[in-house]
Formats: C-alpha cells, sequence, structure tokens
C-alpha cells in the first residue's frame, strides 16, 4: 500500500506534504492523496500530519513540523491533547464513520445479553461425540438458557451521538421502549433522532426505569467510572448492561459485585479486562466495534479528506481540541492563525496585517476553551515575513500561509 522509504520526487512550484503512518491505513484513504502532491510512509523525518488507528503517541517526540493528527476512528486516548494544543497541531477524529457497525454489535449486545445465546451455544458443544442423543440433549437441558424478548422492554440509551442515535432509532424496530438521555444533544443529532424516542431528563429517570442500559458517552474525567455500586443501586433490579464506548467507564469491581448479586443480569462489554473473563453474567467481546472492513474504510476516507483539507485550505472540521472553521476560500491568500483564546488579539492581527498595506477580504474568529482559530482571507502580496511578524505576537501559536 505504501513505501517503507518512499522516494516521491517534487515537481516545480508543488508543495510536496508530508504523511507519516503510523498504522495500516486502508487504500480507501490513502489512495485519495494525490501522489504528485502528497508522500505517504511508515517512517517520514518531519511529517506534516500523521494518521493513525491505535498507535499510542503519548511518549512519541512530535516534530516542530507536525501540523495536523488524524485518528482513524472516533476516541482520541492514545493522542496527547494538552501537548498538541500547545504545539498548535490539529487532533481530527472521524465521529459516525463506524457508527453503523458498533450500532450493529450493541444489537447484537442487546440480544446476547437477554437469550443467554453465548453459554447456549457453549453448552451445546460439551455434547459432542453423544451422537444420536444430541437431539434429545438439547431438548431437555434448553430449558437453563431461556431469556426475554426485546418487544415491550425498556431501552435507556446514555449518548445520543452518532452512534447512540442510531442504536435509539433501530431499537424501537425491536418493539422497545427506548429512552434517550443527553445533555449536550446537537442540533444534527436532534433532527436525526426518531419522534419515537422519549427523551430522558436525567439519568436518574434511565436507571430507575430501563430495562437495558447502553452507554455511548466519551471518556472524560467526569464520566469515567459512571457505572459504580452507587449508580447500580439506582437501577431496575436485574437490569442488562452495553457498554460498547470505554471500558473505564465502568468500575470492574462493582460490576463484578453487582453481577454475583444478581442486582444486574448481564453485563456485555466490548473491553475485556482480566478480572472479567470467566464470570457468568459477563460477555466480554474483543474490541469488534469498528471491527469492519466499512468501517475502516470510512474511518481511513474521512481522516484524509480532513487533513487534506486543513494541509491545502486551513479548514478544520471534527477537531477535538480546536474549533471548527470552514471557510470558502476568497482573495488572493489565506492565513492561519492558532493562537490563544485572550482579549485584543483580533485587534493585534489585523493590525499587523494592515501595517503590510494587505487588504482584509474575510476574517473568521472561532474559540474552543483556552485556545482558538483565526482564518484571514487576504488581497494583496504576503511576504514571507508575515508569518514572522504574526508569530511574535503574545498568544499566537502557530500560523500558516495558504497561497
Amino acid at each position: 500500500m505504501f513505501q517503507k522509504k518512499p522516494k516521491y520526487e517534487k515537481k516545480a512550484g508543488l508543495k510536496l506534504y508530508q504523511i507519516e503512518l503510523l498504522n495500516k491505513i486502508s487504500p480507501a484513504g490513502t489512495d485519495l492523496f494525490p501522489k504528485t502532491g502528497y508522500c505517504l510512509g511508515e517512517e517520514i523525518a518531519n511529517p506534516d500530519a500523521i494518521l493513525v488507528r491505535s498507535a499510542s503517541m503519548h511518549e512519541m517526540e512530535l516534530p516542530a513540523s507536525l501540523k495536523a493528527i488524524a485518528r482513524a476512528g472516533a476516541g482520541v486516548n492514545n493522542i496527547p491533547l494538552d501537548k498538541c494544543s500547545e504545539a498548535g497541531i490539529v487532533v481530527f477524529n472521524t465521529p459516525g464513520a463506524n457508527a453503523n457497525a458498533v450500532k450493529e454489535l450493541v444489537l447484537a449486545g442487546l440480544l446476547i445479553s437477554a437469550r443467554k445465546i453465548v453459554p447456549g451455544i457453549e453448552w451445546v458443544k460439551t455434547l459432542k461425540g453423544q451422537g444420536a442423543e444430541v437431539t434429545k440433549q438439547v431438548e431437555k437441558g434448553k430449558s437453563k438458557f431461556v431469556g426475554p424478548e426485546l418487544k415491550g422492554k425498556k431501552l435507556g440509551v446514555i449518548g445520543l451521538g452518532a452512534i447512540g442515535v442510531q442504536v435509539a432509532n433501530t431499537a424501537t424496530h425491536f418493539g422497545m421502549e427506548v429512552l434517550g438521555y443527553d445533555p449536550y444533544l446537537s442540533v444534527d443529532a436532534a433532527w436525526s433522532l426518531s419522534r419515537n424516542i422519549h427523551k430522558a431528563k436525567s439519568l436518574k429517570e434511565i436507571y430507575e426505569t430501563c430495562d437495558f442500559i447502553t452507554v455511548h458517552v466519551p471518556l472524560t474525567p467526569e464520566t469515567k467510572g459512571m457505572i459504580n455500586s452507587q449508580s447500580i443501586q439506582t437501577m431496575k433490579h436485574g437490569v442488562r448492561i452495553m457498554n460498547f464506548s470505554r471500558g473505564e467507564l465502568v468500575v470492574a469491581e462493582d460490576m463484578i459485585q453487582a453481577i454475583q448479586d444478581k442486582e444486574v443480569r448481564c453485563y456485555v462489554t466490548d473491553f475485556p479486562t482480566d478480572e472479567m473473563l470467566g464470570i457468568d453474567g459477563i460477555i466480554s467481546i474483543p474490541h469488534l466495534g469498528a471491527s469492519t472492513p466499512e468501517s475502516e474504510d470510512n474511518c481511513a476516507a474521512m481522516a484524509a479528506e480532513e487533513v487534506m483539507d486543513y494541509l491545502e485550505n486551513g479548514n478544520i472540521k471534527n477537531s477535538v481540541n480546536l474549533p471548527a472553521v470552514q471557510v470558502e476560500r476568497g482573495g488572493d491568500t489565506r492565513i492561519g492563525i492558532i493562537h490563544r483564546n485572550i482579549p485584543t488579539m483580533i485587534n493585534q492581527i489585523t493590525q499587523c496585517i494592515a501595517d503590510e498595506n494587505i487588504n482584509i477580504e474575510n476574517l473568521t474568529n472561532k474559540s474552543r476553551k483556552d485556545f482558538a482559530y483565526t482564518v484571514v482571507d487576504v488581497y494583496g502580496d504576503v511576504s514571507s515575513q508575515m508569518a514572522t511578524k504574526l508569530t511574535a505576537i503574545e498568544g499566537v501559536i502557530r500560523v500558516t500561509i495558504y497561497r
């Protein structure tokens, strides 16, 4: 798919972008990069951007040349976000690209949590060698694996992002009564959500009334360990819980105790841990949520498109550490400025540009917590010294000129 030591030649007048691949990335993404303008490889000395899946970057030294990191997936726990923000490196993810793949596995999780399919299959394997007696043994022993239907049961969906919305909508076709909870529900998600979904006002409403609960929230300091002994005590007795989001959302020892005490009837997780293996009532799946060829292709393609649009046009979409700014190009040149979100910054930037007798066509500024991004389209000749002068402004982190 790519060379260990790529030997691309730069054509006259064409900028050559260096893209480092830390994992095997689907050709659906890598093939989108034009070969005349991009060099892709595993060993790139001074990359402009990095494409990554699961490789950990926390101990990696980030080169000064690095402008962007694109995670071909949703979770970014393997990327040092604070370090990237301080260096003016945009970190992208690919929300929604693997949503259908995860949704389908969650639906399978609902079924195997209710119908005791997994232990039933394991038991049938023990009948090997009994010949004609197998059929009789099956009829005699199947009562041990009786489980309820999904129809008519209440499902609580915590987190109504790309995956949560799809799970909620599809579960209604099973005849389930679905409650969704997300205090940060986006406009796009709200439009996608079926009118049949009841919007819960609190987690308490989910916990107290639902027969099944599935969690679809990011791992943050606030959500870590949100499923614990205290929250489980408020849940309906015999609840079945699905976790296809992040393992650390659940306190393992509390879940094990709840399973043993029958407070939780079944726990299905896509994140196996040693202490949970071999415990009746806990079904561990080997992190298969996004493991489909379609999902890998979708994530790779989205990551590639995000990186190219940023490197070529300065547009930011689906960043997890900097604000989204997508503006159609105007003027002769674009200037992208990543800076701290502090007062008078815009005045200083525009004054610096005006001092060079350059006319501003468009200016867009967006902020995200401590950081901001300003895009300026200008008319006139932008000298090579412009980036140096803008960078000298206190609080400016990185300046990029797009010609």
